[in-house]
């Protein structure tokens, strides 16, 4: 006989392994597919998650796959979900998830509901020349993950706008010496920072320097260089894979933090009936204890709703 899951879920970081935990527990037949993409991977460690502060993210990944072998209903497969569709007409119907294994053939596998925990890219405003070594380190997006490690450094914001405004008031946090690297600072912006102590570069910035892979510099057009050790860029967050829309499942319009963030109901239900989502690719504020609990709660709907169906 064919086998059925009670749930797939796609995606082995926070959020998924998180689920994965919640469904095992509750004896559900799941199946955990995990292409390897979690966009925090290149950070040095996870700064701000209890217990687990500093701690490298695959080590975090690497334990939570061992918690979930303790669970028999619960299987995790390296690999990618290449293709996802009802099948059938009902809301009720099963689906059948193309599932193309690290190193195996494709495959069709079935299940009662999707979980979606696929994340988010990460994609900076700013396409800069040394940018991408440094990512996840001394350059990044989130002052609350990586800004103590870099405390007390002269520091720069590279965003433009008020958000830049408010990014590098947010950032003296950290540091007394902050610059904000923008050429578009509102007039009422501009006195906030003055006040603040918040200086404005507003030369374009040309490349990123780095010493022994951290930030020491950035290099104005003009050739001129700023000494900083530490950068945070403005980004946008865009969905990972086109899974949720090959499933119909509906998207919010482009935000200032997400371009296109899964609609979700307060059970953290998309607009498919069968399937959740959770972590980054919701459009929530990103981090690490957040995507746990949002794996959490996901499953946990999913369990209670879906329970003598």
């Amino acid at each position: 006989m064919e086998r059925t899951w009670d749930c797939i879920v796609v995606g082995g970081g926070a959020a998924g392994l998180s689920a994965a935990l919640v469904l095992g527990r509750a004896r559900r037949r799941t199946l955990v597919v995990d292409a390897g993409e979690q966009s925090n991977r290149v950070a040095h460690g996870i700064g701000g998650l209890l217990g687990h502060d500093g701690r490298p993210p695959a080590e975090l990944y690497a334990q939570g796959r061992r918690e979930l072998a303790a669970y028999p209903s619960v299987e995790v497969l390296d690999g990618r979900v290449a293709d996802a569709r009802r099948d059938g007409d009902g809301d009720h119907d099963p689906f059948a998830l193309t599932i193309a294994p690290e190193g195996g053939n494709e495959r069709i596998e079935r299940t009662r509901t999707v979980l979606l925990a696929t994340g988010m890219d990460y994609r900076p405003k700013a396409d800069l020349p040394g940018l991408e070594p440094l990512w996840g380190d001394t350059v990044f997006h989130c002052p609350f993950c990586h800004g103590w490690e870099v405390q007390g450094e002269p520091l720069a914001v590279l965003a433009g706008g008020d958000d830049g405004v408010h990014m590098a008031l947010m950032l003296q946090a950290w540091s007394d010496d902050v610059v904000l690297l923008a050429g578009d600072v509102p007039l009422a912006g501009r006195e906030r920072l003055e006040a603040a102590g918040v200086a404005i570069e507003e030369r374009p910035v040309a490349a990123l320097r780095a010493e022994a892979g951290r930030l020491a510099g950035v290099v104005l057009a003009d050739g001129m260089e700023l000494e900083r050790r530490g950068l945070l860029v403005a980004t946008t967050l865009h969905q990972r894979t086109d899974l949720a829309a090959r499933l119909g499942a509906e998207t919010a319009p482009p935000g200032p933090q997400a371009i296109d963030a899964l609609v979700l109901d307060p059970m953290q239900a998309t607009t498919v009936p069968g399937v959740w989502a959770a972590g980054d690719t919701t459009g929530q504020p990103p981090s690490v204890a957040g995507a746990i609990a949002s794996g959490m709660m996901a499953a946990a709907m999913l369990v209670r709703t879906t329970q003598g169906v």
